[in-house]
């Protein structure tokens, strides 16, 4: 078996020489990639309000927005304009660590801070800024099963 390696400078050479030593092979053209758990890679392609394009650390997102045609990014430093669809954007980051929780919102599990239970098998999340956000009832089973509710 062959893997591709995705880490940071500090841990490649440990970790190649251990999954070498291993019988593990190590190749830049390998179908399967070990990533560190927080990995640098992750960014998010954004708008600032003044229109500069800059990349935006993933672990830096409370949630997701879509309006229209419009998608906001809330982030610790702000809020960013995304010119990609909230389907992409979903596809792009890790699913362990995000969750869409209806047709226009996704939420970044650690900003989740309150879960209140709602009338018609819904919840109110509050998040890590005090943003209140739905859970609707088309993601209620996927939203219980990630929080084990």
């Amino acid at each position: 078996m062959k893997i591709r390696l995705q880490l940071t400078k500090t841990h490649y050479e440990p970790v190649r020489r251990e999954l070498e030593g291993a019988g593990i092979g190590i190749d830049d053209e390998a179908p399967y990639v070990l990533t560190e758990a927080e990995s640098p890679g992750v960014f998010l392609a954004v708008r600032t309000a003044e229109g500069d394009r800059m990349r935006l650390p993933a672990a830096e997102i409370i949630f997701i927005e879509s309006y229209g045609h419009n998608v906001d990014v809330h982030a610790k430093s702000g809020v960013y304009a995304s010119s990609d669809p909230l389907y992409k954007l979903a596809a792009e980051l890790d699913p362990a660590k995000f969750l869409r929780i209806s047709n226009s919102v996704i939420v970044a599990r650690r900003h989740v801070k309150k879960i209140r239970p709602s009338l018609s098998m819904k919840y109110v999340l509050t998040l890590s800024d005090g943003t209140l956000v739905d859970v609707t009832r088309s993601y209620y089973g996927a939203f219980r099963e990630f929080f084990n509710i």
